[in-house]
């Protein structure tokens, strides 16, 4: 058995909590590790007044004992700092009182684009705030905690996971044209420009007109969207599988950045490009060498020159990066309010605003970048399962010498 993890808590709620089990024992682990990722999601250009409110700090309550984990289900808290803006409206006590006085406590006009109309009728209920507070993206500050976990068990088998913004609107990073890239190297150089970057973009001129274009939309009470892409370097062959539909790695991966809020569309290596492309043009011709210099611990004497495939093929991993693209559709709470319809009256209005994001690609990133690393961690215990931290080790270790024979 792999990993596996669960959410709760709502947006305006008094915490957000996180249960990650199977992670093996003797793996360090800190809150400052966790507080890292948090802060690289709450940046960005375009982010909303929340982003001022909150300073998220992972509370670790269990699985761990003096730094390190212990075997056990670890627990995370994120309290949200603006609790004490909502108690009386989110008060899990029944306070009739409070609710009447504050005409906040209860939504009947749903937003387009969200959760709100679907989840009131599927849940019963004519006050949707009991569906969006749940539906917001809030949530992922916990996927972000969880997932940073996740990340540092990869790392200390030197599996790597990135992200970067590509495409913001209509601006596009001008090197981006399907070239999937094949070098770990040049991959974690362009990582390094995009922390940089105000909307985590490699590009500085793409970047700079990005901002401007925010700014546009701010000005008209507008929203973006846009594309980034999530790396995994470091992968050994074969993790996943080709024999159930369900153990396929690309189907995992492609789940898991789907779940995220507002990701419409997923790609792996070259994507939907490869169906207006011949044959010929986009599959990763294999390659032998026996030369010490050119063979790899994790494929062997095996090798591609191109990674169009993404770093997987038939489901599996196939010793190249793995790339991950998504796209994000454009905020859907608006200041510049659309028509909707009461659910009680039935009389048409102007959609309800809640604070909210103008642009929220660059820390879609990190939260794709989580959303990887949890699967990909599963995985890989799935793989060279074990109790332990050097069990896991010592099975891993095993693979990649009997890979370095194949």
């Amino acid at each position: 058995m792999g990993i596996r993890f669960f959410t709760a808590g709502e947006s305006h709620g008094k915490a957000l909590t996180g249960i990650l089990d199977g992670v093996p024992s003797g793996l360090f682990i800190s809150a400052d590790d966790i507080d890292k990722d948090l802060r690289r999601r709450q940046g960005g250009y375009g982010r909303g007044g929340r982003m001022k409110i909150e300073t998220d700090h992972a509370e670790i309550l269990s699985g761990v004992r003096r730094g390190k984990t212990i075997g056990s289900p670890i627990t995370i808290l994120i309290e949200n700092k603006d609790w004490a803006n909502w108690q009386n409206i989110m008060n899990p006590e029944l306070n009739p009182k409070s609710e009447i006085r504050n005409p906040k406590s209860i939504i009947t006009r749903p937003r387009p684009g969200h959760a709100d109309l679907a989840g009131a009728i599927k849940y019963d209920t004519h006050d949707i705030r009991n569906i969006l507070e749940r539906s917001s993206a809030r949530e992922t500050a916990m996927r972000v905690a969880l997932g940073a976990v996740a990340k540092k068990f990869l790392s200390d088998f030197n599996v790597m996971i990135g992200s970067y913004v590509i495409e913001i609107g209509k601006i596009q990073v001008s090197s981006f044209k399907f070239q999937v890239s094949s070098s770990e190297k040049e991959l974690l150089e362009i990582f390094k420009k995009a922390e940089k970057s105000l909307v985590r973009c490699p590009d500085r001129n793409a970047s700079q007109k990005m901002v401007k274009l925010i700014d546009r939309a701010i000005k008209e009470g507008n929203s973006l969207g846009g594309i980034f892409e999530v790396f995994v370097t470091g992968l050994p062959v074969g993790l996943g599988s080709h024999t159930q539909w369900d153990r396929r790695l690309d189907g995992r991966l492609a789940q898991a950045l789907m779940s995220i809020q507002a990701i419409k569309g997923v790609e792996i290596g070259m994507g939907f490009e490869m169906g207006r492309r011949f044959g010929s043009e986009v599959m990763d011709e294999i390659f032998y060498s026996q030369e010490p210099g050119a063979r790899s611990q994790k494929s062997g004497g095996f090798f591609r020159k191109t990674n169009n495939a993404g770093g997987i093929e038939g489901g599996m991993t196939n010793g190249m990066p793995v790339i991950l693209r998504a796209v994000m559709k454009p905020i859907p709470t608006l200041r510049k309010s659309l028509g909707s319809v009461d659910i009680n009256t039935k009389k048409p209005f102007k959609a309800a605003y809640e604070r909210s994001d103008v642009c929220a690609v660059p820390a879609a990133g990190v939260v794709g970048e989580a959303m990887a690393a949890l699967v990909i961690a599963d995985a890989f215990l799935e793989k060279f399962g074990g109790d332990s931290m050097a069990e896991v080790n010592r099975n891993y270790n095993s693979y990649l010498k009997y890979i370095s024979k194949f």
